[in-house]
């Protein structure tokens, strides 16, 4: 049994209950470092006696006392015979317990401790919280885009020249010669443009994708293991409260601007299915990943300045109207956050860098084969007409209401299997800044990709998924409907970005709340 020793009191409940089941024990106290550095002082020897199992001190973060742990398991032979107690009789021996064997010292306040206090202040803990994530989110774009472009120049010293080289060797063979490497000829070709399995295909995933996925996942990671992400639950308590969830959600809701999946996969450790789905919905909805909010600053970033803004402050106005409308919709309870807050610790170098590799190459082994096939599948449906035929028939939706060119109906498609391969369709189509900001609203809002559809169902079950997919249709045709004709009315988008952010800020504060079923 692992035990906080900088809570001691609280961990030994649950291990006096476990003592009464007469099993085998050896009781981890775990955080062992910590607890000397605030001054606390526990007798292991004498708590092993008491408790009549052995008692080994360790660090996970460090390693100390692992030897001595694994010691003690291979050693452990007896079992406690503590009785059953009712929970008066618990607490009561627990006291006793704590009182024989911990000594508080006294010890003044770090610099770090008063930044853990400064962290979940009502107004500095939200100026460090826009502080922390506005100079992450920055620093992931400026580092990615510096790496993207030496990747960039990589390529095209070392793996164009094979690009042509296999040119030739296709030369009599057009059909596999424009899946592979689409629009290739002798004289060069655009990487973004050419729509190659093996051009944009890959220049996209490892070129422009990848830096900005092991950046955020190493940001992720840091933040994770220094004990703030925690403190940003409690921060946004509130406000989540408002869209139906508790401030825990925001931790799922951070791990899907990584990857959708992971994000809708963490959402099992909410504590309600209003919560569940609420936080699924959005998540798969309104939160774009690492790699789509790449190539949604490539695409949107490098024309007129704040289009890339409005983008952003839309799905933001998304998030709060959709999130409001299903706290009010969607039956069930908000349960009040009850969150253990870490101390703040250095994270552990070696543990740090290990846990961003896995991720990455979690992304490497299942984003990027939907990536390269979902290519692959456009450049057949193109070659079979079936792209044509579909941009006729949806003409009245992708041209009337969304005012986008039928072409655009490919990308939609792709969506479905990888939404930053369908953002890196919409460079080949010509788009001015209204289309591409209406068409990357709606890749962003529409039906995630197929591994997020899979998670959903998984975790939700085919019901709520249904739901989902209406939900997300809905809300991705309505706002590209209404940002098209905001961008007709106000073409500044600095202007409308303040606007629409004011109009979805004033909406959450009018609009009534109903946390519990049935109440108002």
């Amino acid at each position: 049994k692992v035990v906080d020793a900088n809570n001691l009191e609280r961990n030994l409940n649950l291990t006096l209950q476990l003592l009464a089941l007469g099993k085998p024990m050896v009781v981890a106290l775990n955080m062992w470092d910590e607890a000397k550095h605030k001054g606390i002082e526990i007798d292991a020897a004498k708590l092993s006696s008491l408790l009549g199992v052995p008692v080994v001190t360790t660090s996970g973060r460090t390693g100390e006392g692992l030897t001595a742990l694994s010691e003690a398991l291979f050693r452990v032979q007896g079992v406690s015979t503590w009785p059953p107690m009712d929970s008066t009789e618990r607490w009561a021996k627990i006291g006793e317990i704590v009182k024989q064997v911990q000594n508080l010292g006294h010890r003044r306040h770090t610099w770090f401790e008063h930044v853990q206090d400064l962290s979940v202040h009502p107004f500095w803990g939200f100026a460090l919280a826009i502080l922390v994530l506005g100079g992450v989110f920055r620093s992931i774009v400026g580092v990615g885009e510096a790496i993207s472009e030496l990747i960039a120049r990589v390529l095209v010293h070392v793996y164009t020249p094979l690009i042509l080289r296999l040119h030739e060797v296709l030369a009599g063979w057009p059909l596999l010669h424009g899946i592979l490497l689409g629009e290739v000829t002798a004289a060069g070709f655009d990487y973004e443009r050419a729509m190659g399995v093996l051009t944009t295909g890959v220049f996209v995933a490892f070129g422009l994708v990848l830096p900005f996925v092991f950046l955020f996942y190493a940001a992720l990671g840091f933040l994770e293991d220094l004990g703030y992400l925690p403190r940003v639950a409690v921060l946004f308590d509130r406000l989540l409260h408002r869209i139906g969830v508790h401030g825990y959600s925001v931790i799922p809701m951070l791990l899907g601007c990584g990857c959708n999946v992971p994000g809708v996969l963490a959402v099992r450790n909410l504590e309600s299915r209003r919560e569940r789905f609420i936080t699924a919905v959005i998540i798969a909805t309104t939160i774009p990943c690492t790699a789509q909010t790449a190539m949604m600053i490539r695409a949107v970033g490098g024309r007129a300045p704040g289009y890339i803004l409005l983008v952003l402050v839309s799905l933001a106005a998304v998030w709060i109207v959709l999130g409001r409308l299903l706290a009010l919709t969607v039956d069930g309870r908000t349960p009040t956050l009850l969150l253990e807050m870490p101390p703040y610790r250095l994270p552990e170098p070696r543990l740090w860098v290990k846990k961003t590799f896995l991720r990455t190459r979690c992304f490497l082994t299942e984003a990027v084969p939907y990536f390269l096939g979902g290519v692959a599948l456009v450049n057949l449906l193109e070659v079979a007409g079936v792209i044509r035929f579909l941009g006729h028939l949806s003409a009245p939706v992708v041209g009337g209401l969304l005012g986008l060119p039928d072409t655009a109906v490919a990308a939609m498609i792709v969506g479905v299997i990888r939404k930053d391969a369908a953002m890196a369709m919409l460079a080949p189509l010509g788009l001015n800044n209204a289309q591409t900001v209406v068409a990357t609203l709606v890749l962003v809002l529409y039906f995630p990709c197929v591994a997020t559809f899979a998670v959903f169902l998984r975790e939700l079950g085919p019901l709520d998924l249904a739901k989902a997919v209406g939900i997300m249709a809905v809300t991705a045709l309505f706002a590209g409907g209404v940002l098209r004709l905001l961008l007709a009315l106000v073409p500044n988008p600095l202007l409308l970005a303040v606007l629409i952010l004011g109009g979805a800020v004033l909406l959450a504060i009018v609009c009534p709340s109903r946390d519990k079923e049935g109440e108002p």
